[in-house]
């Protein structure tokens, strides 16, 4: 563009037969152009100082970086644009993919159900048969939603099950899962696998809770899980409180015993460690029998995976929290089993059918009709992928798009706000400004919305992709702080 020679710009402006004045008032004229053309060139090629001197501290080069800043209206010039068009591995950006595809597809009023049966004759508080529990992606069945389902249960009378809990898991259709795979931290929850019927992410929450008195500190364990025992004390010992993980010396080879053989620094306050199963295809069933046990019901059976047989009708509804709430967890704390549950939804609401495969193609074919663009490279909808890619300039387009949709203050809710909370909180950024936040070994980027000058917002994007990209915090505070001095 505007690789032209001055014969050729004068033609391109339909100029008739010159005269000397008007043919110096159109070449100034021209000439104004293709200087305010060449200006913005160079605007637009360039990075701020400050952007400039915080790559430079951090020694990341410039082409790492990837960088638009755009109206939030779908018109005007691009007011920052370096390297815009580079596909780069997003991290957990790409959550704003998975999140806005569902709110428009669902809508934030969608909720997930998950149905109870009931099979056999129940007398004097025996069952004498099955209950069955069918698992339909819910992203958010925590420790609160698993006791209301049991205490429920208890609540039609039935005190004693002769037969079995059957856990009805096959809403999805998954591959195996290994989760030391991604980077061989299994027992971190960011790495637990999606499930139809998901309990508290398949992980633990560990409280400590220091005893001075008693020179130890004790251990409370949720979910409770059947057959698995928890050392219910450690002793206090010294030291700081700044690795308390470290000093408990956890030893978590055997699911069905966890034991610490170090002490609980004294100088720590209460502390909450969540932690993944070590078997966790084995969670929901421990869980669901740990619960059931623990609102006082009887199990003679065992609990395991089943189908649900056709013709039986529940006797009542779990339901999740609203799409709109989800996205809000998801986005804000960057969860990544619940995007990819949420992911894996979009496959069996729109197509009856939830595999990796068939969710992918579902945002692809969403994407083109949307945004009349080519898709993203997806993989688990999560962002945590290796293989994923996607340019700066796409995401803003997207960005620009849900500013235009009736889900877009669901949307910008769900993302952290700079300095306040989610993963933004310990931000240095003085600007008011929503912005999703990504993070992987060699990938760290930012996009959302940043509040500029004079009412003014504007959408921003911005992505990092290096070794040193873990030192990049202090460039997308700056370009942070840039966006909103425009």
């Amino acid at each position: 563009m505007f690789a032209l020679s001055r014969v050729t710009l004068l033609q391109a402006v339909g100029l008739g037969p010159p005269t000397r004045r008007l043919w110096a008032t159109r070449l100034a004229w021209l000439a104004l152009c293709w200087s305010t053309h060449t200006w913005a060139q160079a605007t637009l090629g360039a990075l701020p100082p400050a952007v400039e001197d915080a790559l430079q501290r951090a020694k990341l080069p410039r082409e790492a970086l990837s960088v638009v800043v755009l109206p939030v209206g779908a018109a005007g010039p691009a007011r920052l644009s370096h390297q815009a068009e580079a596909v780069r591995n997003p991290a957990s950006l790409m959550k704003l993919v998975t999140t806005s595809a569902a709110l428009d597809l669902l809508g934030p009023a969608f909720q997930w159900r998950t149905p109870v049966f009931v099979d056999g004759k129940l007398r004097d508080g025996v069952l004498q048969g099955h209950v069955y529990v069918q698992g339909s992606g819910d992203p958010k069945l925590g420790v609160e939603q698993l006791w209301l389902l049991m205490r429920r249960l208890h609540g039609l009378g039935i005190r004693q099950i002769q037969g079995d809990i059957v856990l009805d898991r096959s809403a999805f259709s998954l591959p195996p899962h290994d989760p030391a795979g991604f980077d061989g931290e299994p027992l971190r929850p960011y790495n637990a696998a999606p499930d139809a019927f998901l309990v508290n992410f398949k992980s633990l929450s560990l409280q400590f809770v220091p005893d001075p008195a008693n020179k130890l500190a004790h251990v409370h364990v949720e979910p409770p899980l059947a057959g698995v025992q928890v050392q219910s004390t450690v002793p206090l010992m010294g030291g700081d409180c700044s690795d308390y993980r470290a000093a408990l010396r956890a030893e978590w080879g055997n699911p069905l015993q966890v034991r610490f053989m170090g002490g609980f620094p004294a100088s720590c306050s209460e502390k909450l460690w969540p932690v993944a199963y070590a078997d966790p295809e084995r969670f929901a069933a421990r869980a669901v029998q740990g619960m059931w046990q623990h609102v006082g019901g009887q199990l003679n059976g065992s609990v395991r995976d089943g189908v649900v047989p056709a013709g039986l009708k529940p006797v009542f509804l779990v339901e999740s929290p609203t799409l709109g709430e989800v996205v809000r967890d998801i986005n804000k704390f960057s969860n990544n089993v619940m995007a990819e549950q949420v992911f894996l939804s979009l496959a069996l609401q729109k197509r009856g059918q939830a595999t990796p495969s068939v969710a992918k193609e579902v945002l692809e074919v969403w994407w083109r009709e949307r945004l009349g663009t080519e898709p993203p490279l997806l993989d688990k909808g999560s962002g945590l992928s290796r293989d994923q890619r996607i340019s700066a300039q796409a995401l803003a387009h997207l960005l620009q798009w849900d500013w235009r949709q009736a889900f877009m203050p669901e949307l910008i809710a769900s993302l952290p706000l700079t300095g306040v909370d989610g993963t933004l909180k310990r931000s240095k950024s003085s600007a008011n400004a929503h912005l999703k936040t990504g993070s992987l070994k060699d990938a760290m980027g930012i996009a959302g919305y940043v509040d500029g000058q004079n009412g003014q917002r504007f959408v921003l994007v911005a992505m990092v992709n290096h070794a040193n990209a873990n030192q990049a915090r202090p460039v997308m505070d700056a370009l942070i702080d840039w966006t909103a001095g425009r």
